[in-house]
């Protein structure tokens, strides 16, 4: 029996400030066990509690919990098991600097997903545009952000970016949103005539909403044209690159079959002769 005793006491020395004995490495097992376990079922009471939406924006934040009570409850073990934490903290200082400003985008990336979750800035379906890119949101995660572009294709976002660009959320109101095209006119062009055409091949597009009502805006006389700005309503922004090209195509055609000109900038060159008489 003593000797089981003594086994279990028996001390392994790692350097001046570790000293471990099988009796400490038990314990922490143990308790790494009993940590496992408490997250475990304090995981699945708080999803009980959440709907399918909110346990995808609560994942990540539960990841990075279970992360902090992990390294909190190895600290702690370790410290009481004979451990000298603060001389090892210590001893390695600059290391763990250097660690710290080598991680700080990551360190930023994370925080910025809790905050994201938490304060519901983006959710997943939203439509987004942040620094010029167009997306549809697919999955929030503690990092980063995946959404998809027009063009299929896969847009990762580091989730510092949220807090650092300026974003654009076009859902945020709801799934409607309003669009515009702009285009020019001759100044000989009946402008009654011109926006019941256009308001006509609007009403005609399948993706439009006849409610609220598409406007032709006058905006401007240009320099060589009469300048117009067709406004419409979708509830399918994703596609309104598609939508305005459909517009486009039925706008030309119609206004060429009609004898509308859409003009482009012109410029009168003159060319004098400046030789003198030769004599």
């Amino acid at each position: 029996m003593q000797k089981i005793i003594d086994f279990f006491n028996y001390e392994f020395m790692f350097g001046t400030d570790i000293v471990l004995t099988p009796n400490s490495i038990l314990i922490i097992i143990a308790v790494f066990f009993l940590t496992y376990l408490f997250l475990r079922i304090f995981r699945r009471i708080v999803f009980k509690t959440l709907n399918d939406d909110a346990k995808l924006k609560f994942r990540g934040i539960l990841t990075f919990f279970n992360y902090l009570v992990y390294l909190i409850v190895i600290l702690i073990t370790l410290d009481n098991v004979g451990v000298k934490v603060s001389t090892i903290f210590a001893a390695s200082a600059a290391l763990l600097v250097g660690v710290g400003l080598a991680l700080q985008t990551l360190i930023q990336d994370v925080f910025s997903g809790i905050s994201i979750l938490a304060d519901q800035t983006v959710h997943v379906g939203d439509i987004i545009q942040i620094d010029g890119q167009v997306g549809r949101v697919e999955n929030i995660m503690l990092r980063t952000t995946r959404a998809v572009t027009r063009d299929n294709k896969v847009l990762i976002i580091p989730n510092h970016k949220f807090l650092t660009s300026i974003l654009y959320n076009w859902t945020e109101n709801g799934t409607l949103t309003k669009e515009s095209i702009h285009f020019g006119v001759s100044y000989d062009t009946d402008v009654i005539l011109l926006e019941q055409i256009v308001i006509e091949i609007t009403n005609a597009h399948p993706n439009i909403l006849k409610k609220p009502e598409p406007s032709l805006l006058f905006e401007d006389f240009g320099e060589s044209a009469l300048m117009f700005q067709l406004f419409f309503s979708m509830n399918k922004s994703f596609e309104a690159n598609i939508v305005k090209s459909d517009l486009r195509f039925k706008i030309f055609e119609k206004l060429k079959a009609v004898n509308i000109e859409i003009p482009f900038p012109q410029r009168i060159v003159t060319l004098k002769n400046n030789n003198s008489n030769i004599k």
